[in-house]
């Protein structure tokens, strides 16, 4: 510990107690480009010292961030931007147009949402420094919905940093938000060190959510990477940090009987476990047999062992998610109660035999290791054939891309786990495994239906909100017909900080901005 506080202190550079936030990400932040991954640690990072155009309130509500007005035409097919005054880089030169409109195309490359709205788009144009201009070909109706996601934001980068390949990592770090990336005390695998930057202009408006005024009230902040939770516990409570991403489970129950210690759940949309069947192949092929994981799967069981405690588990089964926008319960009534008899009676509709059915289990990671293993038991109870292969999250990597069934190639597989944020689930621009795409191009486990397909152009293209919402209820609807995919309930984390941290925002992942530190 005392290790610990050293370099701490060391990396303060003797700034005053109150003025360092000491914190510790849930993982060791390795690739800096918010674009080239899709990792929480990186998005987080990204936050820090990047702005967006569009953002979204603890609502999850589209809101106008970089932007000061969004103006379309009306018939929607021309949306006007222009920025706010006085925006800056870090390196002291002027945001403009051209930067964003570059930074939007970028990820527009890779991201779900960005590709929607770009496959809908004629032309998007800078006007002159402050404002640009997107035509649509066709209407797109959820353009604030689809620029304004925090999860895999378009982050505002330099036009010159921005055109490069999504497919290649940038090299720089040069944002506009509220905080600045220090390369000099850049520590993988130990640390990072943000600096409060001067020159950004926050909006007026009161912090909510990722929206509002960015205030830094705070000159910096630290990243500590300690890998080892206890030792992460220790040093909240012994205040050599101020505050966790993520309390352990188990751990919190000591942690909640101290008074200088608040434990807050920030993100109700939570993370869901995920079971995503192979189609390519028997058994899974059938629709029947993936109705039947659906019946299963016991969210109340599954959700609870993953939170630790039924007080931070849900059952949920709208396919959008429950506590966002697009939460609805149709269709849902005959898959809300487990029930192995019909399962069975399903899978033999579908022409399951005993066959071996593959689960890849990676015992690195304890969250998927956990679902792999309660299906393993829920499916061996409906009489199947299970082989419950162990492995490392790399080597699952590798095998989930091979299409092949076991008895074809041996590194086929039948069942594959993984965990999404419940806001990536949430809507048809975020939600990949919805994708049900007939190219094969689609994510591993390669679901293929016209009607989902059809479906979710029909949202994209439709401009009111009520009969979008309409269209999320057929979306779900059909989801049960055909289950591209299986999700387990939800599970949410706690965020753990001490008493002397004020101003935490309800956001999906913590963020730095409107903290304040009222002592050591």
């Amino acid at each position: 510990m005392k290790r610990l506080l050293a370099v701490l202190l060391l990396l303060a550079h003797g700034a005053a107690a109150q003025s360092t936030l000491r914190y510790v990400p849930l993982g060791d932040l390795r690739v800096l480009d918010p674009v080239w991954t899709s990792a929480a640690i990186t998005l987080n990072h990204a936050q820090m010292i990047f702005d967006v155009l569009v953002t979204m309130d603890e609502k999850l509500q589209p809101q106008l961030q970089m932007a000061e007005s969004a103006t379309p035409s009306a018939d929607g097919l021309r949306w006007r931007f222009v920025l706010r005054p006085g925006l800056m880089f870090q390196d002291g030169s002027p945001v403009t147009a051209e930067d964003v409109v570059a930074s939007i195309r970028r990820w527009g490359a890779r991201v779900t949402a960005g590709q929607a709205l770009l496959s809908h788009a004629q032309a998007m144009t800078a006007l002159d420094a402050r404002s640009f201009e997107i035509v649509f070909s066709r209407p797109f109706g959820p353009v604030l919905e689809a620029l304004g996601s925090p999860v895999l934001a378009p982050f505002v980068m330099r036009a010159a940093d921005a055109k490069t390949s999504a497919f290649e990592q940038t090299r720089t770090t040069v944002g506009s938000g509220p905080f600045t990336f220090v390369s000099d005390a850049y520590r993988p695998g130990d640390s990072v060190l943000y600096r409060r930057w001067p020159g950004y202009v926050p909006r007026a408006e009161a912090a909510n959510g990722y929206a509002g005024g960015k205030v830094a009230r705070v000159e910096q902040v630290i990243w500590k990477y300690l890998p080892d939770q206890a030792t992460a516990v220790a040093a909240l409570q012994t205040g050599e940090v101020d505050m966790l991403e993520a309390v352990p489970p188990d751990l919190a129950p000591v942690l909640s009987k101290r008074r200088d210690i608040v434990l807050q759940v920030l993100n109700q949309t939570g993370s869901i476990g995920n079971i995503r069947p192979n189609t390519a192949h028997k058994p899974f092929s059938d629709a029947r047999a993936r109705q039947a994981l659906l019946l299963l799967v016991d969210q109340a069981e599954f959700s609870a062992t993953l939170a630790g405690s039924a007080e931070l588990a849900g059952v949920c089964h709208a396919v959008f998610v429950c506590g966002t926008p697009y939460e609805t319960d149709i269709g849902t009534t005959p898959w809300k109660k487990p029930d192995v008899a019909r399962a069975k009676a399903l899978l033999a509709e579908a022409g399951y035999a005993g066959e071996r059915v593959v689960l890849l289990d990676p015992v690195d990671q304890p969250d998927i290791h956990m679902i792999a293993q309660l299906t393993a038991g829920a499916l061996r109870a409906a009489g199947v054939n299970v082989d419950l292969q162990t492995m490392d999250w790399s080597t699952v990597l590798t095998r989930r891309n091979t299409r092949e069934a076991p008895s074809v190639n041996p590194a086929g597989w039948d069942l594959a786990f993984t965990l999404w944020g419940g806001f990536s689930l949430s809507s048809p621009l975020n939600n990949t495994p919805l994708v049900a795409s007939c190219d094969g191009k689609n994510l591993y486990g390669w679901p293929c239906d016209n009607e989902i397909e059809r479906l979710r152009a029909a949202f994209f293209d439709e401009v009111s909100a009520e009969k979008r919402f309409g269209l999320i209820e057929q979306l779900q609807v059909r989801y049960f017909e055909v289950v591209p995919y299986v999700n387990t309930g939800i599970f949410r984390r706690v965020v753990g900080y001490r008493n002397s941290v004020k101003g935490v925002l309800k956001t999906l992942y913590p963020v730095a901005w409107n903290i304040e530190k009222t002592g050591g």
